[in-house]
């Protein structure tokens, strides 16, 4: 009887062990990965975006956090705001380079735990230029230096090609997917160039290359990183997957935080204000011109704008202005032209601060050409209209046609514009019915003289 109670209470032990077991393995969550979606230019509301789209992968713990890039680069203060964040980060991050990581980008995607490729993507081009403006000697010699230190504490962080990663800043090398992986030659110029031994990066300069986002997870099940100064091994076994997309005001910031964008709510703010200025009362144009202007403020600012350039663009609106007061023979809105194309020009030129941030050569002829039509058509008929006598009140009636109506010998009545009106001659008599034409008012009477035959 004491050795059936005791199997018995034995099997209960080993019932209840099995039952928690398979409850805690009922109860454990499937391992969630967040991805973000990064398009686009690498602006101040990307880098809010990837901050809040960390920090929430943070938040539930998730496996990792993936970064969908395609960029072909944006400023530098911007760039190395995400690379501080990403480093800063608690969970592993992925950088899935989709179609392009140009310059940024390639800061970008080296500072991640894992750097992954789509296939016939890109990665390079880092070089801190301007592509409208060339630095001074010296201020570039300093960036490119220290932006070549930059990007190779990151590679050396993450234990890629340091020499590859260098040579995308200080010789604006790209790189294929399969030439990243280490897995195609690259061209033999740029073998002697990284002085390699073999026409393979070997570090590679990127971990993994996956044909999309589900294939790539798959294959981060398994690895270990280092995330926060601890190794972690990264658990996507069962995944779910959460898209975090961008916010409203993050799309719409991120929208005007575009140079084409920029130079168009400028152009658009200042035309609005100045129709106003000319023609006040008609609201709209204010109203559009200043919400314009504001935003075009804002952009300028995240954008980093040369005011040089902004200068120029409001003289040329200046120009064209005093073209329809100045009798300047086509001068003032050669300038104007000028002007305008000038300051389009040096709008995004020259600063240290930008990667590949520039206008659109097509987006700067629209803007031109609409500008001088808006000027030389629309202003200027305002102008005219402005400067033509008036053609109500008795101001209104010179040069106007009336009939006698009654003989004016030199005075009598004359009928105009339906109205009775005492007159007086001013070249003899006038007999009643015959045209005449008004030269003068005063007060409540007009100044008339007989209207010629066939005039």
């Amino acid at each position: 009887m004491l050795k059936a109670t005791r199997i018995f209470l034995l099997l209960l032990c080993v019932l209840a062990a099995a039952l928690a077991i398979a409850g805690s393995v009922s109860a454990s969550p499937s391992p969630e990965v967040d991805v973000l979606h990064l398009d686009g230019d690498i602006v101040p509301a990307v880098a809010s975006y990837l901050d809040r789209g960390i920090s929430l992968a943070e938040d539930h713990q998730a496996a990792a956090v993936i970064i969908d890039l395609s960029t072909p680069g944006g400023l530098l203060s911007t760039t190395e705001d995400i690379v501080n964040r990403i480093l800063d980060a608690k969970v592993p991050v992925v950088v899935y380079v989709d179609r392009w990581a140009g310059s940024a980008g390639t800061f970008i995607t080296l500072a991640a735990h894992v750097a992954a490729m789509a296939p016939g993507s890109r990665i390079g081009a880092a070089s801190p230029v301007s592509t409208e403006g060339e630095l001074p000697a010296t201020l570039q010699e300093k960036l490119t230096q220290d932006t070549a230190a930059r990007i190779r504490s990151l590679a050396d962080l993450r234990g890629r090609n340091q020499a590859a990663a260098e040579a995308t800043v200080v010789e604006a090398l790209s790189f294929t997917d399969q030439e990243a992986l280490g897995l195609a030659p690259i061209p033999e110029q740029d073998q002697t160039l990284l002085g390699l031994a073999t026409p393979y990066l070997d570090p590679p300069l990127v971990d993994i290359g996956a044909k999309d986002i589900d294939s790539l997870i798959a294959q981060l099940n398994g690895m270990k990183v280092e995330v926060a100064g601890q190794e972690v091994t990264i658990n996507t076994e069962g995944y779910s997957k959460n898209d975090v997309g961008m916010s409203t005001i993050e799309k719409f910031l991120q929208g005007i935080s575009n140079p084409d964008i920029a130079y168009i709510l400028l152009s658009l703010g200042v035309i609005g204000l100045i129709l106003e200025f000319i023609h006040p009362g008609a609201i709209l144009p204010g109203v559009v011109g200043a919400i314009a202007l504001i935003l075009a403020f804002y952009s300028l600012a995240v954008l980093e704008a040369s005011w040089a350039g902004v200068f120029f663009i409001i003289l040329a609106f200046i120009l064209f202005i005093l073209e329809a007061f100045v009798t300047s023979y086509g001068m003032l809105t050669v300038g104007g032209i000028a002007s305008l194309v000038m300051g389009s020009l040096i709008l995004f030129g020259g600063g240290p601060e930008l990667f590949q941030l520039h206008i659109n050569w097509w987006v700067i002829v629209l803007i031109v050409i609409a500008v001088v039509a808006v000027f030389v058509f629309f202003i200027g008929a305002i102008i005219r209209s402005q400067r033509r006598r008036p053609a109500t009140g008795k101001e209104g009636l010179v040069g106007k046609v009336g009939s006698a109506n009654t003989v004016l010998d030199p005075t009598g009545m004359v009928y105009v514009e339906g109205e009775l009106w005492t007159a007086t001659s001013e070249a003899g008599r006038i007999e009643a019915g015959e045209e005449v034409v008004i030269t003068k008012v005063e007060g409540l009477k007009l100044k008339v003289t007989k209207k010629q035959q066939g005039g």
